[in-house]
């Protein structure tokens, strides 16, 4: 395993971040294919023995049970300082607005709450789920640094949101003396590459750490075409990527293609692709040779021409999925909140 610098911050994490949204009782949230406690615990414990240190779940993944398996595995397999573990908050909900309760209550409540799901004194990367249009940034970005200040939060990101969002928020933190974010987690792999258009630009030029997700577009780029479960049975998953899929097959033949001539998994190909892009992708994984061959693919080293093959027949797409859905347009419609 490779590690780097995560944007501005102190955190040092693994080229691969394990993404925990599988992890969860499936008879209690929103999704049936997550993986039950004890399953969960063997694909996390296997990567630890392969360096993955980073780990990244969310408040809202399968009502707060993913927290839960990732605190108390990591908490039983890992030492805390040997770890960095990410999760997520969501926008105030109509309820919470219609009861009065402030953008800066709101936040701390779920950190409160996701620390003790966690079992955890401190989240090292909290992270903004989305942009919350019906709370000002600023009040936003003081609860955070107030988390900071208090030693519950050792950096902050975002994910969700667009470039001009994301330099808005950073710009108004340095005039305020508020903690900026550091990192980026956006919807991004080889079938869905908008945010080249602005935001990596501005993620280089301001040293925020990329960390996408659905690095492999829930198994797209990781099987040939109705070889995942994941991609049969997930609706959500489906509604960003089935509008697409004619376009996109041309690309995921190409995988498959530089897979067989270097007698290697798809999955090594499109992340090896990703790597060359963004600091840590956020890979989720279910088996452990979805963790394999993530770790695999952090040596792995494409040319120039490989890299070109893979990248030369995209399309421009349209947003799906939550920024599809999170736009001031349709900000007031009822929301899906887990990726």
């Amino acid at each position: 395993m490779q590690y780097t610098r995560l944007g501005k911050s102190d955190l040092l994490v693994s080229r691969i971040c394990m993404g925990c949204m599988g992890f969860g009782n499936p008879l209690t949230g929103q999704h049936r294919w997550t993986l039950d406690e004890t399953e969960s615990r063997n694909i996390i414990r296997h990567g630890l023995e392969q360096g993955i240190n980073f780990y990244d779940t969310a408040i809202a993944y399968q009502n707060g049970s993913s927290e839960r398996y990732v605190g108390r595995a990591l908490r039983d397999m890992a030492k805390r300082e040997e770890v960095v573990l990410a999760t997520k908050f969501l926008p105030r909900t109509p309820a919470q607005i219609a009861e009065g309760i402030s953008g800066k209550a709101a936040i701390t409540r779920s950190l409160d709450q996701s620390l003790q799901n966690l079992g955890m004194d401190y989240i090292d990367l909290y992270v903004c789920h989305i942009w919350d249009y019906n709370t000002p940034i600023i009040d936003v970005l003081e609860a955070l640094h107030d988390a900071v200040t208090a030693g519950k939060v050792r950096a902050t990101g975002i994910s969700n949101c667009y470039a001009w969002q994301l330099a808005k928020a950073n710009a108004l933190a340095r005039h305020e003396g508020l903690t900026p974010f550091v990192s980026m987690q956006s919807h991004y792999n080889l079938i869905m590459r908008e945010d080249e258009r602005e935001l990596f630009g501005l993620c280089a030029e301001e040293d925020i750490a990329l960390t996408p997700y659905s690095a492999l577009a829930s198994g797209r780029l990781s099987r040939k075409e109705g070889h995942t479960r994941r991609a049969i049975e997930d609706d959500y998953a489906r509604g960003k990527y089935d509008s697409t899929a004619e376009q996109d097959r041309i690309i995921i033949e190409r995988i498959a293609e530089l897979a067989e001539r270097h007698q290697i998994s798809m999955t090594e190909i499109s992340l090896a692709w990703l790597l060359t892009k963004v600091t840590s992708p956020v890979v989720g994984a279910t088996k452990k040779e979805h963790v394999d061959g993530a770790v695999n693919a952090v040596n792995l080293r494409l040319d120039p021409e490989e890299i070109r093959f893979l990248e030369e027949t995209y399309q421009p797409h349209v947003l799906t999925g939550i920024m599809a859905q999170n736009t001031p347009q349709t900000k007031d419609a009822k929301q899906v909140w887990t990726r």
